[in-house]
Order: structure tokens, then sequence, then C-alpha cells
């Protein structure tokens, strides 16, 4: 789905369902150099379980124009301008990594607007390396190549893996590269440095009233469980689970264990099914 956000294109995948504002809808923010896709297995079981979907491509990534924001805030506000559009009153919102940083900071500036908020794979502060941030502004190959071998935890999935006949780090690392070569800009770069800079996070989460999720990595290398323990702490709660055998790519390694949870925790009044 189409819309228009601040003058420009906003992509959302709607999980192969049209879009209907008068159901409970969820929103799917990506993290950083990604896109919507991220969510394949999740977005599709929600809209085909009684929710409006909508996984965003933030600006300057995926199918949505413009410029790629360069701080947060700027995000948050987007993602807000896009509910708008959309004719969304209220939602869930789900983000990991940099989209967690979105969605916990459009909870502080509209919190009446946010009914339940998970944040996966996250991190606060969510501090970036001077080595990474150098890549991604003068190396995108080689930043690639370090985010793809840090954000999971192993580089040979098991057979019993989930998605059988599919890399998941092949398939990350695809996505990275084809952001790359769809924007000129140096995306990773900006992305990285606006999680880099973000200084709001433990002021919105002491402002955080609504039923709030940790979902997080045992073997997260990128955003280690620990380094949540100022959210956890702001937001005292909500509830943290911790998914084992699985690194930062949360929704590629365990997208069962994933899905289970996130519907789990959007649907309290009913079993997941």
């Amino acid at each position: 789905m189409l819309l228009t956000v601040q003058g420009q294109p906003a992509y959302c995948y709607t999980g192969g369902k049209n879009f209907d504002a008068t159901l409970p809808t969820v929103v799917f923010i990506h993290g950083a150099q990604n896109d919507h896709s991220v969510w394949g297995l999740q977005t599709r079981y929600f809209a085909h379980h009684g929710f409006g979907v909508l996984a965003v491509d933030l600006p300057g990534h995926g199918r949505s124009k413009g410029d790629a924001l360069t701080s947060v805030e700027d995000m948050a506000d987007w993602l807000l301008a896009l509910l708008d559009a959309a004719g969304v009153t209220v939602a869930t919102m789900i983000g990991h990594s940099m989209g967690s940083l979105i969605a916990l900071e459009a909870s502080r500036r509209a919190p009446e607007r946010v009914t339940r908020l998970a944040l996966v794979g996250t991190a606060y502060p969510m501090k970036v390396s001077a080595m990474l941030l150098d890549a991604a502004r003068d190396a995108t190959d080689e930043a690639i190549d370090m985010v793809t071998i840090w954000s999971h935890s192993t580089l040979a999935p098991k057979p019993s893996f989930p998605g059988p006949g599919f890399s998941a780090i092949g398939g990350n690392q695809r996505l990275m590269q084809r952001i790359a070569q769809q924007n000129p800009q140096k995306v990773f770069y900006i992305d990285f440095s606006a999680c880099n800079a973000y200084a709001g996070g433990e002021l919105a989460a002491a402002a955080v009233q609504c039923p709030t999720l940790f979902l997080l990595g045992r073997r997260d290398v990128m955003t280690p469980p620990k380094a949540c323990a100022v959210l956890t702490k702001a937001i005292s709660h909500a509830r943290v689970v911790t998914l084992e055998h699985c690194g930062h790519q949360l929704m590629a390694e365990q997208p069962d264990a994933v899905l289970d949870t996130l519907f789990s925790f959007a649907t309290p009044h009913m079993l997941a099914y």
C-alpha cells in the first residue's frame, strides 16, 4: 500500500490483505539498512488473524521515497504522520533494533496513540562502534559483511532451521546490499548515526504506561540482552522474553517463536493459534 507522508510516497506491506483501519492495527518497524520484508512471516499471520497490518519501509529504504531521515526523533514524527495518512488513531507498535527506538520515541510523543509496545532486539544507549560507523560511511560492503556475521548466532543453521531451503544469513545480507544499491545515500551510516546519537530513550521509557514487551536474543552481540537494562528498569511493568540460540536477527533465526510471542502479546484475551 502506498501512502503520501510528509510529501513523499511511503510504502507499507499489509500482509497480503487489504488494509482495514477499523481492525486493531499493528505497525511493524524495521531496523537499520532493512525494509518491511524482515517481518514476512509475522505480518502475514497477523493480517490473516484479525489485524490490520502496516509494515513500513522507512524513507530511503525499500519502496519508500525521500531521503533517509537522520534522527530517531524525525523517524518517530514520520511514523505518526504515516498513521494519520492511513486513518489510524491507535496502534500496537512493534520495532526491531533501530525500529525499537523509533517505536519507543513515538510512544513518548503520542502516548495516547500507542496501545501496546514491543521492542525486539533493542538496547539503550544503542551505541555503534567507531569501526562500524567508519565502515558504514566509507566501505558499505564491509559494513554489511560485519553486521551479517554479528547478527546471527551461527553461520551454519542446523537442518532443523525453521526455514529449510533458505539462507537466513544470505537473505539478510542480500537485503542490505539491495538497500545500498537502491539508494545512493549512505543509508547504513545515516541509520547507525541516528541510533548512536539518540539520547531520549531513558526519558521515553520512563513515560511508558502501556503494556510492553522486550523480545531479545540470548546470543545477540549487536544488542546484547544486558544492553537494555536501562529500559527494562525504567519500564518495570514490561514482560521480558529471551530466546535461546538466537542472535540479533530474531525474526529470521526464530521466526515461529517470534510470531508466537508477539501474537500472544498483542492478543492477551485469546490464545495464539
